[in-house]
């Protein structure tokens, strides 16, 4: 039979006030976070459930021959997939057709353009010729600098006499003492 006689652990003295200072702490957040989760209700109304659409079907149509706009948008589904289609009329003059069908298979689409494309026709400037430089005159006249006087000199007057009256008495002044020697250079 083995045993130990002595053993000892040595180390480093800690604060013990942070310690228990930080567990108060801990555990207060613990409590309040148990009795905010025991207050909790669930809600009374029961959540719907995702549902897929119903079939729909829609189109509309913008003829503006004043602002040349033609734009059209139909589509449908019938519950598992979305089909349609889109026309624009693109400021190049072509219109860009989009058919597309959105399934559980992805979103494809087939992008066709009508008509040519017309842009304006290039016209270069053959010469140029800046504008003539004409120089401005001022149509203001030059402010008048004003006229300064030369500061007078202040005029000092002496203090009057200090009359010492019975009942009264003088300020004391300063006593200048000597200076220590350490300070003599």
């Amino acid at each position: 039979m083995v045993g130990i006689v002595g053993f000892s652990i040595s180390c480093p003295t800690v604060s013990v006030l942070p310690l228990t200072l930080n567990m108060k702490i801990a555990i207060i957040t613990v409590l309040l976070a148990v009795a905010a989760a025991q207050a909790y209700q669930q809600p009374n109304y029961k959540l719907s459930e995702y549902k897929f659409p119903m079939p729909y079907s829609f189109a509309w149509d913008v003829n503006d021959d004043a602002s040349d706009n033609h734009y059209t948008h139909s589509e449908s589904s019938n519950g598992n997939a979305v089909t349609g289609s889109y026309r624009v009329a693109l400021p190049d003059g072509r219109t860009q057709i989009v058919t597309y069908r959105a399934d559980s298979n992805g979103y494809v689409a087939d992008v066709k353009y009508e008509g040519q494309a017309r842009y304006p026709e290039y016209k270069p400037v053959s010469s140029y010729s800046a504008p003539a430089y004409q120089a401005h005159t001022p149509m203001y006249k030059a402010p008048a600098f004003p006229a300064y006087r030369a500061p007078v000199a202040p005029v000092y007057r002496a203090p009057a006499p200090i009359s010492v009256h019975r009942g009264s008495a003088v300020a004391p002044g300063y006593v200048s003492l000597p200076v220590p020697i350490a300070y003599r250079g």
